[in-house]
């Protein structure tokens, strides 16, 4: 039996935190916020067609491939919306590809049998309500038994219960103020974060101290969007509670945030 091997979707990048001109043009984005490491690989380790699946802010919906087409909407956004679901593409096993009839060489990605959309769940939200649209047709998720029927409108909506979740720390946390850069490390160290706010200066703002191991510092900057780094033992860092992420030409990650 041929095999693949799946360590591949069509949606890589390639972030590294070793140093570099720290002016590197800024040029390449994620599409989507939740395109981390940690969340490829778990889409990666999809077999089949699930249950909704919680993952940090995140859901990960999956349906079958056959389905032609498949999109999702929620209550909380009164059904404004359809996210399509994607494919989930993975990369042959070099050494027994699959030839497709009709062709003379091996597609270098084929379908997996699986499609997904990876949602960010709202922070105000304890649950979603939602259906999907199945080539053409409203209906309830038909792999998530969690159900309820509106007693206004009549529809049965899917339910999924979203856990509690702990006040999670962002940048924005501290507007109108300013923008609040937050980095956890080991104590009495030194931490500066640069940006295109001072370009790039990795000594101009130090990070205080409080309490022990987190370091922060606010600046009051103008509405815009910024890319930034941290300094720490003279290797750049990401923010690590931003998950916004921009790339530059050889691959260096830097974090991205909006003031509005």
């Amino acid at each position: 039996m041929k095999t693949i091997s799946i360590f591949a979707i069509l949606i890589l990048f390639a972030p590294s935190f070793l140093s570099a001109q720290q002016n590197a043009p800024i040029v390449q984005r994620p599409e989507y916020e939740w395109e981390t490491f940690e969340m490829v690989d778990r889409l990666l380790k999809i077999r089949e067609p699930a249950s909704p699946v919680i993952y940090d802010n995140f859901v990960i919906f999956s349906a079958a491939s056959s389905l032609r087409r498949i999109g999702i909407a929620f209550a909380h956004e009164n059904f404004a919306k359809i996210y399509w679901y994607r494919p989930l593409l993975v990369s042959q096993d070099r050494a027994d590809p699959i030839i497709f009839p009709g062709e003379k060489t091996p597609r270098k990605y084929i379908d997996s049998g699986v499609q997904f959309h990876v949602y960010q769940v709202p922070e105000y939200l304890q649950e979603l309500e939602y259906r999907l649209i199945i080539n053409g047709l409203w209906t309830v998720d038909p792999i998530n038994p969690q159900t309820r029927r509106n007693p206004v409108s009549g529809l049965t909506m899917s339910i999924l219960r979203i856990p509690d979740r702990t006040v999670r720390i962002h940048p924005h946390n501290s507007l109108p103020e300013g923008l609040s850069f937050t980095f956890e490390g080991p104590p009495g160290e030194t931490v500066t974060v640069a940006g295109t706010f001072n370009a790039w200066d990795p000594f101009m703002y130090e990070l205080k101290e409080g309490p022990e191991g987190v370091y922060n510092i606010i600046l009051p900057l103008p509405p815009g969007t910024y890319h930034y780094v941290f300094f720490h033992r003279g290797k750049r860092h990401v923010d690590a509670f931003n998950p916004s992420r921009i790339f530059s030409f050889d691959g260096m990650a830097a974090s991205e945030i909006t003031v509005p």
